[in-house]
């Protein structure tokens, strides 16, 4: 199926698809549980839009390229051009939308590639790697600095975090984003993801929440 920008209600938002922005270990516990050391700078990398899917209905995984771990995380939608030094009040005007997203990760590629040292888009990027839920209107969140965001894989709650544990919180986040990339209309900001990530398996059943504000559920086909 392919993906359309849409908020809760069924509106289809207008921005054609863009750029998915995204800063890893952005949680300190999740930096821990994979032996990463916490990061004293935002840790930035982009998905290109082609890798977007719709979470609803469900969605595939590869089965032929090792282990695929899920990313519960905080999805921010861009709404308006921001300028490379935006401050806080032009960064809040531009947010359309907020919504739950999974982050999706070919675990074992991306391991066997950061040994080498070598770059790890394939583990990240792949067709299908970024699962975007419907969008909460921007304004009807108003207080960034706390928001749940929940996973729950068949009935077991997998993920559950805030974003007040973030390291680099959402807005300094695109502030951060902004002096390196041309943020525009359509582009989605992932905002990094919560201690508890672990593999997927095909007809796994998922709840995926952006705590008090959407609930959606999904399958892996």
């Amino acid at each position: 199926m392919s993906y359309q920008h849409q908020y809760i209600d069924g509106t289809r938002i207008h921005f054609p698809l863009g750029k998915v922005v995204c800063i890893g270990r952005n949680y300190a516990e999740h930096a821990k549980e994979l032996d990463n050391p916490v990061p004293t700078e935002p840790l930035l990398f982009i998905k290109p839009g082609s890798c977007v899917v719709p979470l609803e209905g469900g969605f595939s995984i590869p089965d032929d390229r090792g282990s695929v771990h899920y990313e519960a995380e905080i999805a921010v939608l861009i709404g308006k051009p921001l300028s490379r030094t935006p401050n806080e009040e032009e960064v809040l005007d531009a947010i359309s939308g907020i919504a739950p997203a999974l982050d999706l990760t070919l675990r074992d590629v991306q391991s066997r590639l950061k040994d080498k040292g070598h770059p790890w888009e394939i583990a990240k990027s792949f067709d299908g790697a970024c699962v975007l839920a419907p969008f909460v209107p921007g304004d009807a969140i108003a207080e960034l600095r706390d928001i749940g965001i929940r996973l729950t894989i068949n009935g077991e709650v997998r993920q559950d975090g805030s974003s007040a544990e973030m390291i680099f919180p959402i807005v300094p986040v695109i502030q951060e984003m902004a002096g390196h990339f041309n943020l525009q209309p359509g582009d989605v900001i992932l905002t990094g993801t919560p201690a508890g990530v672990g593999p997927l398996n095909k007809g796994d059943e998922l709840v995926l929440d952006l705590v008090g504000h959407s609930s959606f559920a999904s399958r892996v086909l």
